[in-house]
């Protein structure tokens, strides 16, 4: 999976939102919030296609956190970005 071309991400404050542009959007009218671990994942995903498990390995790598938590996490993410057609 990664993330839909027609999405971009943008820090605002201290949180990350995604947006459509182009065509997607005159369809997706609104913002999708992310933290800091969310928009690690995006930039993951935005480099290379990647599974849930090579997410969390990156992730793993880049935080000092338990397995459970990070596939947890990961999945969470992906979910919701996956709801909001932000992932092909």
């Amino acid at each position: 999976m990664q993330i839909n071309k027609d999405f971009t991400i943008q820090k605002v404050g201290g949180a990350y939102v995604a947006v459509p542009v182009g065509e997607t959007s005159k369809s997706f009218h609104g913002m999708v919030r992310l933290n800091e671990t969310g928009a690690f994942l995006w930039k993951a995903l935005a480099k290379a296609d990647m599974t849930e498990d090579a997410l969390v390995d990156a992730l793993l790598e880049e935080y000092d956190v338990a397995r459970e938590i990070a596939a947890r996490d990961v999945h969470r993410v992906v979910t919701l970005l996956a709801e909001n057609g932000i992932l092909v």
